[in-house]
């Protein structure tokens, strides 16, 4: 189960790192496009400004998912690091997770409302529902979500090794 659940969420983050390089590229090359046209023959394209403000919208919103599995998310680690290797330490962790939990099911929910309510609103120079835009909130949500019950289960079967004294 163990090495399935490693396979699952390597895989998850080739995908969202992927995407994040993929889309920072894109927006890099519609911005360097618009500054050219712009200087070079005078004209913009209507729809490159906006486009690379999603692009680079998403991309902060996939690759704070990614930070996320990938544990590299600012933290104050002084108490935790204080309690490491212990079953306080433990309980700890397992409370940090859930109120991580707490702000992400928050995520979720009012980015999905958020998402429904903007349908009816377009972009101006792309014409897309903003409600599109909008809806890499709960997606966003949903892949941290996968990424902190990976650990608490992790934490859980630490602190139950701990407490037979294994470690």
């Amino acid at each position: 189960m163990d090495k399935l659940l490693n396979i699952i969420f390597n895989r998850l983050r080739g995908i969202l790192y992927f995407i994040c390089v993929t889309s920072l590229s894109l927006m890099l090359i519609i911005i360097f496009t618009q500054v050219v046209t712009r200087y070079i023959f005078n004209y913009t394209f209507d729809w490159s400004e906006e486009s690379a403000r999603f692009l680079f919208v998403w991309t902060v919103f996939l690759g704070s998912a990614l930070i996320i599995g990938e544990k590299g998310h600012m933290a104050v680690k002084l108490l935790s690091d204080k309690l490491k290797n212990t079953l306080a330490g433990a309980v700890l962790n397992i409370f940090i997770q859930l109120c991580s939990l707490v702000f992400i099911s928050i995520l979720i929910v009012q980015g999905s409302k958020m998402s429904r309510v903007m349908m009816f609103q377009t972009s101006p120079a792309l014409g897309i529902p903003m409600g599109y835009v909008y809806s890499i909130i709960p997606v966003t949500g949903i892949l941290m979500l996968l990424y902190f019950i990976k650990d608490i289960i992790n934490i859980i079967s630490r602190a139950k090794a701990l407490s037979r004294g294994k470690e």
